[in-house]
């Protein structure tokens, strides 16, 4: 890969969802079709895969992907906010792809390699956004990025939706935590915020050839991520994988505990 700067491990593992994403458009069904994932992974000679996943634990990842990506399109298209902002936004290209209303504006937040390498791909595709686009190079561990992301435009005052897909896995407890209060913080009431229920990363299988990407994770908020977020002023709603799978005609052939939280920012009491 040609950046100016090289991609931190997390970071790289953006390129392995974005062939999820490129093998997905591929199928002759597909749940959705990313037009720039094949040529993120091209650019960064990581050839797209032409069938699906090995092991049970990849195909499992594989899965998830899938059916996380087509579940965030839909509830980001339906949250009925005008500012969208995606956290460690990696190669997503909603901003691109998706159909938004008219006035959206979508914020992109991740570290800034990340950023000029899939603006570099982007530009030479000739990709023209389908809303308001604006990008910010932050790391969001570090405690400036709420007060710059609204020097960039955001309004704290008026309703936005938040995602944090796949995210929350590469902190710690209380990396986590300090994150969400500071969406918290920027949310008004009403607004929306889209992540992974979470789970006990201790439990995962061992594949060698994923090692790469599970080694990273540190487990966030694990199994209580919704309760925390109840206890701080969201109201969560829990969608299971499963439930996900059946609605777009993709049954998992295994049963699983996991699934998507979709909360609303209360108001102050």
């Amino acid at each position: 890969m040609t950046t100016s700067e090289p991609l931190s491990p997390v970071s790289r593992t953006a390129l392995s969802v974005a062939r999820v994403r490129a093998y997905e458009s591929s199928r002759p069904d597909p749940l959705f079709v990313d037009p720039y994932a094949e040529a993120f992974v091209t650019a960064a000679d990581v050839p797209a895969r032409a069938s699906g996943p090995g092991s049970d634990l990849a195909k499992a990842l594989v899965a998830h992907g899938i059916l996380r990506t087509r579940f965030y399109d839909d509830r980001l298209l339906a949250a009925g906010a005008d500012q969208v902002v995606l956290l460690a936004a990696g190669l997503d290209t909603r901003a691109y792809r998706l159909d938004w209303p008219a006035g959206t504006r979508v914020f992109e937040l991740d570290l800034a390699p990340v950023l000029a390498f899939k603006e570099r791909v982007l530009d030479g595709l000739g990709a023209v956004p389908s809303s308001g686009r604006t990008t910010l190079p932050a790391d969001l561990l570090d405690r400036d990025w709420p007060a710059r992301l609204v020097e960039t435009g955001f309004d704290p005052a008026r309703r936005s939706a938040w995602l944090a897909e796949g995210l929350l896995v590469y902190f710690t407890a209380e990396e986590a935590a300090a994150l969400l209060t500071a969406v918290a913080g920027l949310a008004a009431p009403g607004s929306r915020l889209l992540l992974e229920k979470g789970g006990d990363v201790t439990a995962t299988p061992h594949d060698p050839a994923l090692a790469r990407i599970t080694e990273l994770w540190r487990g966030g908020l694990g199994p209580d991520t919704h309760g925390w977020l109840d206890r701080h002023g969201w109201t969560t709603a829990l969608t299971t994988l499963d439930g996900v799978g059946e609605t777009y005609g993709r049954p998992l052939s295994r049963p699983t505990t996991r699934g998507f939280i979709e909360a609303v920012r209360r108001a102050a009491d």
